[in-house]
């Protein structure tokens, strides 16, 4: 009976992905590289959850989750947590106020 009422939640929730209703984020595919027109910022974001964040050559290992128009990293070290918004063009900006310019996918 439990396997029956888990096969059911995952068919609901891949037809509300489909149909681009119901589950947050869902059709947002954020995975690829993003970077800045100068090279000095660049994000790879892969499957599952993991990315990394690199500024001026240093890199970070990060999660990221999908959340409507956000992309939100939680990146060990310094870095942090951030949050992106995604545009509708695949571009992303980083928080008001940080030195972060807007990134464009680069590669998938």
């Amino acid at each position: 009976m439990k396997n029956g009422l888990l096969q059911r939640f995952l068919v609901v929730g891949s037809l509300a992905c489909v149909s681009g209703v119901g589950l947050s984020g869902c059709g947002k595919n954020v995975k690829g590289t993003y970077s800045d027109a100068s090279g000095t910022y660049v994000l790879d974001v892969k499957s599952g959850s993991d990315a990394t964040l690199s500024f001026l050559g240093e890199s970070t290992a990060c999660a990221y989750a999908v959340s409507g128009d956000q992309l939100n990293l939680d990146c060990h070290g310094q870095a942090g947590k951030v949050a992106f918004t995604i545009h509708d063009d695949g571009s992303l900006t980083g928080p008001p106020g940080t030195a972060i310019p807007a990134l464009r996918k680069t590669k998938s």
